[in-house]
């Protein structure tokens, strides 16, 4: 117990305060898991999610809140955005209109990318 006193006086200087001596033994209970990660940047993040709910709740149900949270993230970041697009062209085979797969409904020509767009859109 006190190797992670000292580990978050030395290491932790200026936040020593919020975790000693509150969240040392929470701390201590978390790297015992036996699911605690054998590298160093998992074991970081485990941590990190483990004492994320401040004894308000166990390391387990903290680390699901912060899964659930960046779930929400990332759903939220992929929430709009452009599931396909089309052209209009004109066909050699005489078809005008919308393509469908980057290709001409009538005879099946593809599109060959980079089409100049007259503008600068990629």
């Amino acid at each position: 117990m006190e190797a992670v006193i000292s580990a978050f006086q030395n290491g932790a200087h200026p936040y020593a305060q919020n975790f000693v001596p509150g969240l040392a033994s929470l701390a201590l209970t978390v790297i015992r898991e036996p699911r605690f990660p054998k590298r160093r940047e998992p074991r970081i993040n485990f941590l990190a999610d483990s004492l994320a709910g401040v004894s308000a709740v166990t390391p387990r149900r903290s680390r699901d809140i912060c899964a659930q949270w960046r779930t929400k993230e990332k759903d939220a970041q992929q929430a709009h955005r452009i599931l396909r697009y089309e052209f209009y062209v004109e066909c050699s085979c005489g078809y005008k209109g919308h393509s469908v797969s980057h290709a001409c409904p009538s005879c099946g020509a593809k599109i060959k990318f980079p089409v100049n767009l007259g503008g600068n859109f990629f």
